[in-house]
């Protein structure tokens, strides 16, 4: 039976992942969105996650532990 196999460069650098068949059509079957990965993102996707980061970074007072907000719900 074939095995995942992690296929390495001339230096043992990763530089890919060989994956059976079998295997594969499974993980499609879990995450059946797996085929578009690879599609851009919106501009507007990227404008919004990157003013998200400025706030953040401008105001890291912010941001409080989730476990904080489950307390208070």
């Amino acid at each position: 039976m074939l095995q995942t196999q992690i296929v390495k460069d001339e230096r043992g650098n990763p530089m890919g992942v060989f994956i059976p068949m079998n295997d594969w059509e499974l993980i499609k079957q879990r995450y059946p969105d797996i085929d578009n990965l690879d599609t851009d993102i919106p501009q507007w996707e990227k404008d919004f996650i990157d003013e998200r980061l400025k706030v953040v970074n401008d105001h890291p007072g912010r941001l409080h532990p989730v476990k904080d907000l489950f307390r208070k719900l």
